[in-house]
Parts: C-alpha cells; structure tokens; sequence
C-alpha cells in the first residue's frame, strides 16, 4: 500500500504540486504576492529568462527557422485570439448583459479581446514536446497585435475610446523576455550542448518548477486583490463557471480543430497553449488606460482575474499529459527500431 502511495506521488508529483501551491496561495498570499516576501514577480521572469536561454541551446537554427515559416500555424493561432474568442462575446454578450452587471459582462468582453500570454505560452509548449519557435513567435506576435487590436475591438463593443499604448516599450519587453535570452542560447550552443545533452533530464524538469512558481505567484496574487470576497458571491461563481466553460470549449476545441487540420502533434501543442490563453499581466495595464478611473474597474478585472489562474491550472495539467504522451512515443520508436 505504501508502496503504491510513493510510486503515485512520483508519478503525479507535478499535479499534487499544483494542487499544494493553489492552497499555499491560500494560507500565505502575501509570501507568494507580486512584490512580495519572495518577489516571485522577478524570481519568475528570471526563471523564464532562464528556460528561453536553456531552450535557445537546445534549439537547432533549422528547427528555428521552420518554426517561423510555419504560416498555417501562425494563422490558426492569431484567428482563434482575435476572431474566435471576440465572437463568444458577438454571440452571447446580449445575454451577459441581461444575466449580469454591465461592468462584470463587459468585463467577459475586455477578457474575449485581449492577446495570450507570452512566458507560460511558451513554457507550457516546452513541457509539451511542442513546436517551441512557433510558439515563442505567436505569443509575441499576439502580443504586438494586441497593443492594437484591444482597444479597437473595445471602442466597437463598448463603445469606449482606445487608448495609445507605447509600442516600442511593448517590443523591447518582448525582446528581453524572449529573444535575447534565446538569441543567447543560440550564440553559446556551439559551447554547451554537449553538457546540455548530458543534463537533459534535469533541465526539463525546470520548466515545470517555473510554472509551479508562476501559480503560486497568480493564485496569491488574485486572493490579496480580493477577487473572491470583493463582490457578490453569486456572481464570483457565475463568473468562474462561464471562465471554466469558456476554457475547455476553446481549448478542446483547438485540440479537435487542429488534428482535424492535420497539424502535426508539436504544431498542436503550440496552438492549443498559444491560441486559447489571455494575459493578466498587459490586460491590467491596459484595463487602467483604456477605463481610466472608473470605479467599477475591479469588476471589469474580475474575469480576467479568475480566467488567468484557471487557465494556467489546467493547461499545466495538459502539459503534463502531452508530456508523457511525447516520452510513451519516443520510447515505442526506440523499441521498434
């Protein structure tokens, strides 16, 4: 019995970790808070500076350059962020507004239109055994497209006046974060991929341990902003079950349009983590430019704060299992030969 208990623990340990840092979270928000005790804000940006490094050594420049030539995929991903998503709110706004509060229904309108996520993107694709480039590539690019996109698809539902947003502190950002760590791991790789190969298992596992830093720091994050005593308890699980219905739909339905497109597995793995994610961190800023000071900003903000977390939740559980599905693969391959 005990035994069994040990070998599912190994096993599972990276869902077991998420679930303990959800309820950590819970107990010590203001340890795991951006700016907080540990400053996981920056320990997180460093780790993902790390993981774009490590991934640049292990990249080859032809894998690369495939990546970014990939159009098909690059146009599935950018058409699920900017029209599939905004069409949820074409199709169901009317009945947000009559079911809810304007300010929490538009609220599902600002999360329907903004642009994935860049860091766990890309992490949560490493996990996968997917197309590493051409995800680093969209979730940049969604990101570019965003600074523009949002506040006109805002202005068009809402009615509201977008706001300018500085472009190339946008593009500069994105550069650190992500290509000159990895355009550093290129430079280097020549040097190092031979202890990189070596130590392949170990460097691996570091993509999960960022995105257990990563929930911890959401999670906190959104119990010291209060999201799930600030309003109506009714609407806190209104808002949380349209976010997990809204999750799964367009997730299994990347999976199921991407095989039936005839992707390859890495190509589905990127567009599955790229095309049906929302970013916290630039729908923040954006939120307080676009909106002001308007004093229902909070519940604007409130379904993207509880969109974020569950979207990193269950995403890193089909991390995992796209995981385990690459290894099963590679060790039948390994067997047949």
């Amino acid at each position: 019995m005990k035994t069994n208990v040990v070998r599912l623990i190994k096993k599972e340990w990276f869902l077991l970790a998420m679930v303990g840092a959800i309820l950590l979270s819970l107990v010590i928000p203001n340890v795991g808070k951006s700016a907080g005790v540990l400053h996981l804000d920056k320990v997180t940006t460093l780790g993902i500076a790390l993981i774009f490094f490590l991934h640049g050594v292990g990249l080859s420049p032809t894998a690369l350059r495939d990546g970014v030539a990939n159009w098909r995929l690059h146009l599935f991903i950018q058409a699920a962020t900017f029209i599939v998503y905004p069409l949820l709110w074409v199709c169901f706004g009317q009945a947000f507004l009559v079911f809810m509060p304007s300010a929490l229904a538009f609220g599902f309108c600002f999360l329907f239109v903004l642009p994935s996520t860049i860091s766990s993107s890309v992490a949560m694709t490493a996990i996968g055994h997917g197309n590493i480039p051409g995800a680093i590539f969209n979730a940049s690019l969604s990101s570019l497209l965003g600074i523009f996109l949002t506040p006109l698809f805002i202005q068009f539902f809402m009615g509201l006046e977008g706001a300018q947003f500085d472009v190339m502190s946008s593009v500069t950002s994105i550069a650190q974060m992500l290509l000159l760590p990895m355009v550093v791991g290129q430079c280097v790789r020549p040097f190092i991929l031979t202890f990189f190969e070596k130590h392949k298992s170990s460097v691996n596992k570091l993509d999960k341990y960022v995105i257990l830093l990563i929930v911890f720091n959401a999670f906190s994050d959104s119990v010291n902003e209060g999201i799930w005593h600030s309003f109506s308890l009714d609407y806190v699980l209104l808002s949380v079950a349209i976010c997990a219905v809204v999750l799964l739909v367009i997730v299994n339905g990347m999976k199921w349009s991407a095989q039936r497109l005839g992707f390859k597995r890495a190509d589905e793995v990127a567009a599955v983590f790229c095309g049906s994610k929302k970013t916290l961190a630039a729908g923040v800023p954006m939120a307080k430019v676009i909106f002001g000071a308007d004093p229902r900003l909070g519940m604007l903000l409130l379904p993207i704060m509880i969109y974020h977390p569950l979207q990193i939740f269950y995403c890193a559980l089909l991390a995992n299992r796209y995981q385990k599905q690459a290894i099963e693969h590679e060790q039948q391959k390994e067997v047949n030969v």
